[in-house]
């Protein structure tokens, strides 16, 4: 039986396909874009999980699909009621609402690009020998005005035709077409601008440049000796999986894949105890610092514009991920609106993380000492030039941790030789890297011990001088505020500040305080776009590291619903500003995890993976510890070697520092 949190099938994506193909009249044919699940109304699935986790008959939810599709030049959205099959609405959105990427779009544009006669032409100003061939990367075309279609910006490049892994992005060449993406038209010829203004010159012959290859079969790197570390589970893992259901380590918790999102994690208990009702990256904008047309409307918003579950790695075995692995399946669709079946695009498993606690009794020289183990749930998108790999770890001790990691290889720029300008780095021969942000969006639906929550902040500070209380001056507190209303939290680092979700209903009887978790996010600098630019009106999020609203239906991602070519941020900058009491009530925070990039030369011409967390910590949710019950570290159980040597071969039969342990 279909779980209502359960990811979308295939029956679903072709019912909900064929309802609109029936219901379309005139000569126009309906070209989808996107279909995927709904989320059901959240107040229908508390009583659901409520009978479901005590043994009882859950209530009937209807299963519902959305569908964004065009008909002509028009874009419509419609909710499908696939449970009984029936269009539920099927509305015609405003002009100047654009609709997402579809893959096969992209792709039929890339194909367009090599063979349309304005970019031949250009091609043939090249002059180019036959072991150089032309690649063409399409982009978003971003935002510097009002338009009612669907445009793509073509950036293109040279590769060595001789070999598929060239590098292209090291060879940018200097003229970028832009098609409309429905209609096929050519639009317009855009020149790059190669110097410190944006002067831009005719296409001139090629002058040979070298690659700067990452392929190890072209990038003559004589390889490091590495031998084989092996990650194994002779008895299987300690995890379980039935449905989208996984239970692990006194967590349990629903996981399911969608075409924005990745993923999304639904119903979130440790312990018996419920943490979070729906946790998932929201929305991830990458705006360029590049001031030069046609480089200022460099955006993209990465699960808007085109999907990060659509654009999902398959992952592979000893590779991506080591251990014994579970896999999960995406799907996304094709213009017909048939499912195209994406294997392997979430894996998850367990991993060792060092240490969880440990002490020694200097008495008696005993030592308790626990690894830490993690769960980890994991995908990786790959956008053009970019991957970015977002896990979801749970540990043993109750806290949540989002570890984001951006790797893969910059989007660069043509440079005169030697030129340098002060918004990128030069990363090889004729070719820049621009400075750039990565702002993403996280929704954190939190349940704790139900789900009328307050989010709070504490500030550290001094006590008052030379009182009496506080005689010796080193006395130092707390001091609490309610955050009422929805907005942001102001970031405040020199006083520590942090920022916790409470239940004000439930008091720990130990600190006699409410409940609560903190939201661990080491204050960053935010969106540095102007106020009136399109990238700061298009992405309010990113102005503010930490957000509250009040929980509505369908408010899911923080830049709005429709992010491709949009004029203003529909999402939070519309919600956190209506003034809606937030305390003590079902709310959600959404905290921006944003990272400036400056380029480096070592980023070039693959970048070594670049780690940024937000924590989500009990804090006072339990009595004491949830960690004790974890069983003590010993070497039988873990089954490490001595490396030995010549010198302190003999050390290896006293090198157990666990021998006293269980």
């Amino acid at each position: 039986m279909t779980h209502p949190f359960d990811q979308v099938t295939d029956e679903e994506i072709r019912l909900s396909s064929k309802l609109i193909k029936d219901a379309a009249k005139g000569p126009e044919k309906p070209h989808f874009i996107q279909i995927d699940r709904l989320d059901p109304p959240k107040k229908d699935m508390i009583k659901y999980l409520a009978a479901e986790r005590a043994g009882l008959t859950t209530p009937s939810i209807s299963r519902v699909t959305y569908v964004y599709y065009y008909l002509g030049l028009d874009f419509y959205k419609a909710l499908i009621n696939v449970t009984y099959g029936h269009i539920i609405t099927n509305q015609k959105l405003p002009k100047g609402v654009i609709g997402p990427l579809l893959p096969d779009d992209v792709e039929t544009i890339e194909t367009l690009c090599h063979v349309h006669p304005k970019v031949v032409a250009e091609i043939e100003k090249l002059k180019l020998p036959s072991h150089i061939r032309v690649v063409c990367d399409p982009w978003m075309n971003g935002t510097d005005s009002v338009e009612d279609r669907m445009l793509i910006q073509c950036y293109m490049y040279l590769a060595n035709a001789h070999h598929p892994e060239s590098n292209h992005y090291s060879l940018p060449l200097k003229f970028s077409p832009v098609f409309d993406c429905l209609t096929k038209e050519f639009v317009r010829m855009d020149y790059l601008p190669a110097g410190i203004d944006e002067t831009t010159t005719d296409t001139q012959p090629w002058t040979e440049f070298p690659f700067v290859e990452y392929h190890p079969e072209l990038n003559n790197e004589s390889l490091r000796p590495l031998k084989p570390l092996i990650v194994e589970q002779p008895e299987g893992p300690s995890f379980t999986v039935e449905g989208n259901k996984i239970k692990w380590q006194s967590w349990e918790f629903r996981v399911a894949p969608n075409v924005r999102e990745g993923f999304a994690i639904y119903d979130v208990y440790f312990k018996g105890r419920s943490i979070l009702y729906r946790l998932s990256l929201s929305e991830m904008t990458v705006p360029y610092g590049d001031p030069r047309a046609p480089y200022h409307r460099k955006q993209a918003f990465d699960l808007g514009d085109c999907g990060f579950g659509g654009n999902g790695n398959s992952l592979a075995l000893g590779c991506d991920c080591l251990g014994v692995i579970k896999y999960m399946d995406c799907r996304r669709i094709t213009a017909e609106g048939d499912p195209v079946f994406i294997p392997n695009t979430v894996c998850m498993h367990e991993q060792d993380a060092g240490l969880l606690y440990k002490h020694v009794n200097y008495r008696t020289n005993v030592p308790v000492v626990t690894r830490k183990r993690e769960f980890v749930v994991q995908t990786i998108a790959t956008v053009a030039n970019y991957e970015y790999v977002l896990n979801i770890i749970f540990d043993q001790v109750g806290e949540i941790r989002i570890h984001v990691l951006a790797t893969g290889i910059l989007s660069t720029m043509p440079i005169e030789k030697d030129t340098t300008v002060p918004w990128g780095t030069n990363v090889g021969p004729m070719v820049m890297a621009a400075y750039h942000q990565h702002m993403l969006s996280f929704r954190i639906d939190p349940a704790l011990d139900g789900h009328e929550n307050t989010v709070v902040y504490d500030d550290v500070v001094r006590m008052p001088e030379n009182t009496g209380l506080n005689k010796y001056n080193v006395g130092f507190v707390t001091e609490r505020t309610y955050v009422e209303k929805s907005g942001y939290v102001d970031q405040s680092p020199f006083t520590n500040r942090s920022v916790k979700v409470i239940n004000e209903n439930v008091i720990n009887p130990i600190s006699k305080k409410p409940v609560g978790y903190k939201i661990a996010l080491p204050a960053r600098q935010m969106l540095l776009a102007g106020e009136d630019s399109y990238n700061n009106r298009r992405a309010q999020f990113a102005t503010q590291q930490l957000w509250v609203t009040k929980y509505q239906d369908n408010e899911l991602y923080a830049a709005g619903e429709f992010t491709n070519q949009s004029q203003t941020d529909t999402g939070l900058g519309v919600w956190a500003n209506r003034g809606d009491n937030v305390r003590n009530t079902d709310n959600v925070v959404w905290a921006t995890l944003g990272f400036t990039h400056i380029p480096r030369t070592e980023d070039f011409p693959v970048m070594p993976a670049e780690a940024h967390d937000i924590a989500i910590v009990p804090f006072g949710f339990f009595d004491k510890n949830p960690a004790l019950d974890v069983p003590q570290s010993n070497n039988a159980f873990n089954k490490s070697k001595y490396f030995k040597d010549s010198n302190d071969a003999a050390k290896a039969a006293s090198s157990s520092c666990c021998k006293s342990s269980l």
